[in-house]
C-alpha cells in the first residue's frame, strides 16, 4: 500500500502520522502538498491534525477549499479510504465527506490530555483489530472537538453503525463524566455511510511508540493493512 499524508499551512501532526504509519505498516508514505492536484497514486489518504490556515473562520473551513481537497473528495466518492484526525476530522465535515460538525468545547478551553475511548463498532477499518468494550488511552489536543449533529443524523449514524468511537472511562464505561468536550452521545469518531471515510478527534498517532509509554493507538494503524484498494 501507499499512504499519502496531506500537509496544509498550519498542519503540525503530519510528521507524527508519517512516523506512525511507517512504524506500524512498513509501507511507503508520501507528503501531499495542499496546492497540488496529484494524489500520487496513493491507496489511502490521511488528513493530519494541526491548525490549518490558522483555524480562521472555523477549524477546517478554509482548508476545505484547498486544491488537493478537490482530489480527496473525488477519491473518497470513488470509494478510496480517507482518515481525518483532529483537524483532519474538522476538514472532512466542512467538505461534506462526513456528517455533523465540530464545535467549541463546552469548557471554551483548549484541552490537551490523555482520554479513554472505546470502539462502538469493530467493522470499521481502523477498529477491526480492537476489542469491543475495551478502553483505549489516546491523547487529545483541541479547542473545537465537540461533535454535534441533529437528531435525524444521529439516528442514521446509530442505525447504520457509523459511530466509530465514544469517550469512556478507564473501564470502558460511557458516561457524561468522561465526556471531555461535550460531544453529543460522547461521540469521538465516526465514519461515512460507505465506511471508507473516517474521522476522529483523538490522536492515535501519538500512541504507537513504546518510547512514549503508550501503544494503544498502534492497532488502529496496523488494521489499515487490511484495506482493499477500491479507488
Amino acid at each position: 500500500m501507499k499512504f499519502g499524508v496531506v500537509v496544509f499551512p498550519g498542519s503540525n501532526c503530519d510528521q507524527d502520522v508519517i512516523d506512525a504509519l511507517q512504524l506500524t505498516t512498513q509501507q511507503e508514505v508520501v507528503r501531499l502538498w495542499h496546492k497540488d492536484h496529484d494524489l500520487q497514486n496513493c491507496d489511502f489518504i490521511v488528513l493530519p491534525g494541526g491548525f490549518s490556515y490558522g483555524d480562521y473562520l472555523r477549524s477546517g473551513a478554509i482548508a476545505r477549499f484547498s486544491p488537493i481537497m478537490q482530489e480527496v473528495v473525488k477519491f473518497a466518492n470513488a470509494g478510496g479510504y480517507v482518515w481525518g484526525i483532529c483537524n483532519g476530522f474538522q476538514i472532512l465535515t466542512e467538505a461534506g465527506l462526513l456528517p455533523g460538525a465540530l464545535l467549541r468545547n463546552t469548557s471554551q478551553q483548549f484541552i490537551c490530555q490523555n482520554v479513554y475511548i472505546t470502539p462502538e463498532n469493530t467493522d470499521i477499518l481502523p477498529t477491526t483489530l480492537l476489542e469491543p468494550g475495551k478502553a483505549y488511552k489516546i491523547p487529545i489536543a483541541h479547542g473545537e472537538g465537540r461533535f454535534y449533529a441533529d437528531q435525524d443524523t444521529l439516528k442514521q449514524l446509530e442505525d447504520n453503525g457509523q459511530i466509530m468511537f465514544r469517550y469512556c472511562d478507564a473501564n470502558g464505561e460511557v458516561n457524561e463524566i468522561c465526556n471531555c468536550n461535550g460531544s453529543v452521545l460522547n461521540i469521538a469518531g465516526i465514519t461515512n455511510k460507505n465506511k471508507n471515510v473516517f474521522g476522529m478527534m483523538p490522536h492515535p498517532e501519538r500512541a504507537v511508540d513504546p518510547e512514549l509509554n503508550n501503544t494503544d493507538g498502534r492497532l488502529m494503524f496496523e488494521a489499515l493493512l487490511q484495506a482493499t484498494v477500491q479507488a
